[in-house]
């Protein structure tokens, strides 16, 4: 395990058993950015960096039970508690790094990442390779349950030049790993991004 994986899991394995708790409002949100990605019946989606899977409902919902649903996190203890909670029943949970993964080239139609690009110690080529797991057109949504003001506001910060969701930050990194950047939300919260797989 690399250094950068041990960050993530020193801050994510001691929040993972109240994670949903501290969160306990952010289902509808979650429900509306997943519906934002426009899957079908029968579709395949990967939640990168799933958590504790509170997307995995909302996508399961969207494919249907002929569609394929991909929770990975890096953190066993996220996944052991989306587990706790029932999500496993959503989908296949799987332990993988998002710029590693464990599946086929152009394999999915559609990647939701919730809170993901901040924790992403190298965007570029994680965001390289969920375009090489897409296929060609396919979408991805980056999002947050709350919008950039209010995350730094939790977190007693202010928004730096150099936040990678700033809309001039994210336009060009995601031009640079193969996506097409289509439209941008951050006024109000949620934090919504989507773009979608050149050909």
């Amino acid at each position: 395990m690399n250094d950068d994986h041990t960050h993530v899991r020193e801050f994510f394995s001691p929040r993972a058993a109240d994670w949903d708790a501290r969160f306990p409002d952010d289902g509808p949100a979650y429900a509306a950015a997943a519906a934002e990605l426009g899957l079908r019946e029968g579709d395949r989606v990967l939640d990168a960096g799933c958590g504790t899977g509170r997307a995995l409902p909302p996508l399961r919902a969207a494919v249907g039970p002929s569609g394929v649903v991909i929770g990975a996190d890096l953190t066993p203890a996220m996944l052991a508690a989306a587990v706790r909670a029932g999500r496993d029943r959503e989908g296949q949970l799987l332990l993988a790094d998002a710029a590693t993964l464990p599946l086929r080239t152009g394999s999915l139609d559609a990647v939701f990442g919730a809170g993901l690009i901040a924790h992403l110690p190298n965007p570029r080529a994680a965001l390289r390779e969920l375009a090489r797991v897409v296929r060609p057109g396919g979408t991805l949504a980056l999002f947050h349950p709350i919008g950039r003001a209010a995350l730094a506001a939790r977190q007693g910060r202010r928004i730096t030049p150099d936040d990678l969701r700033a809309e001039a930050n994210l336009r060009p990194l995601l031009a640079g790993s193969g996506w097409v950047m289509t439209s941008y939300a951050d006024e109000d919260e949620p934090f919504l991004a989507l773009a979608v797989h050149r050909s």
